[in-house]
């Protein structure tokens, strides 16, 4: 065969690529205007992207988390909104789905258990003994009365700052640093809620979800912006207290609590949850949808082929490649199926010669099914970027000629 220009190829996988949307546009599904179908629609698209993970034997109890989760947004797809906390124990089952905002901290020895109405300030701050913070700096005092004035002029200084804090008139402080205990004392007396050490991403979602923002100075009360929740109470998840924020600010605001075994389960039913929310919320955002199974595939590969066969000079060469390589995909499918890929692919391509066929791979039962009767669905938004990216870095290589890289820099003898 006569060598083919890198610029001929790009230009038919572009017609092909363009040719492949427009075939999957014709065949997609919006049930937008129905919202029982579209919950529905989610419900198979979580279930088909928890299949082939840890999750896979609770997908139905997952999948209805997961879709929880994301109406909640009600169509933003920030997911900072929805908190993922994994404990340990019990089974994968048992996990759910709570309307609030959980932070893993337990509540200090006689302070508030139960607030209402809170007014939560959140902080970035030291609350530890304010000693002298010079790296090598060393006070030398000729008697122990002084050293009991130091102890007490930083005594002095903490109680100063603490009353700053207690004059922004709120009733919980959440700070991301240690809390001694004499600040401690003091904001107990003070009838505030203190709670020390929350991790970083915990006050920053913390800040996120009750309208607040984290302060590291306390001079001018009316510049910080506090956070508002109705409900603070302390509940117990399996063995472990933690800290539950409910009527937050953002009301979307919920978190999803793993429980499972060992901590290596319950890693992987994160990232298999992160997966589905990913999915989901970019659904919610475009609302059409596509049979999965390796069904959008073979529905684009016919329409390349058909375009192929009416393109005439070299670019119909490398429309036949871009149509072959779409059928990788179910191929793979079934390949990690342990099936036989070629015999299934072959049954694949006469199923879908009939119009409006609705045939992919069933890798339960090892042959051609229908993707409707079987419920497995995917995202038309998530295919067409896989599509579009594919053909964009596919592209991207041809153009490079030659790759030059820079030689590494020689080390100088210093013998």
């Amino acid at each position: 065969m006569a060598k083919i220009h890198p610029m001929t190829i790009i230009a038919g996988y572009r017609m092909a690529a363009e040719c492949a949307r427009n075939a999957l546009l014709r065949r997609t599904m919006d049930n937008k205007q129905d919202p029982e179908k579209f919950r529905a629609d989610l419900l198979k698209i979580a279930i088909t992207t928890l299949s082939s993970k840890i999750l896979s034997q609770d997908k139905e109890h997952f999948a209805k988390l997961a879709v929880d989760a994301v109406m909640r947004l009600k169509g933003s797809t920030n997911l900072e909104a929805i908190q993922i906390i994994k404990k340990a124990g019990g089974s994968l089952s048992d996990s759910f789905l709570d309307e609030g905002f959980i932070l893993d901290k337990k509540i200090g020895i006689g302070q508030p258990k139960r607030i209402e109405n809170a007014k939560i300030l959140v902080a970035n701050t030291a609350m530890d003994t304010d000693k002298v913070k010079i790296y090598g700096a060393r006070v030398r005092v000729d008697s122990m009365a002084k050293v009991a004035q130091i102890e007490a002029a930083e005594k002095e200084k903490m109680r100063e700052k603490v009353q700053k804090i207690v004059a922004h008139g709120i009733n919980c402080f959440v700070n991301r640093q240690l809390i001694y205990n004499f600040p401690e004392e003091l904001f107990a007396d003070a009838g505030i809620l203190a709670i020390e050490h929350a991790d970083f991403d915990g006050i920053e979602r913390l800040a996120l979800v009750t309208g607040g923002e984290i302060a590291s100075t306390f001079d001018n009360p009316e510049s910080v912006k506090l956070g508002h929740c109705k409900l603070i109470e302390e509940i117990m998840i399996g063995e472990d207290k933690l800290i539950h924020f409910s009527g937050v600010e953002m009301g979307q605001a919920c978190t999803i609590v793993l429980r499972g075994a060992s901590s290596h389960v319950l890693d992987e039913a994160e990232r298999s949850l992160h997966d589905a929310l990913c999915v989901l919320s970019q659904t919610v955002n475009d609302t059409r949808v596509l049979f999965g199974g390796g069904w959008p595939e073979m529905v684009m590969a016919r329409e390349v082929d058909e375009l192929a066969r009416k393109t005439p000079g070299k670019k119909s060469h490398a429309i036949e490649a871009f149509s072959r390589s779409l059928q990788i995909i179910p191929t793979t499918i079934a390949d990690n199926a342990g099936l036989d890929s070629a015999e299934l692919i072959s049954q694949l391509r006469a199923e879908h010669h009939e119009e409006n066929s609705n045939a992919g791979i069933d890798v339960l039962s090892g042959n051609v099914g229908d993707m409707e009767k079987l419920g497995i669905s995917e995202s038309f938004k998530v295919k067409q970027a896989v599509l579009l990216s594919a053909t964009e870095a596919a592209e991207m290589i041809l153009r490079v000629d030659e790759i030059i890289t820079c030689a590494p820099r020689k080390r100088e003898d210093r013998m």
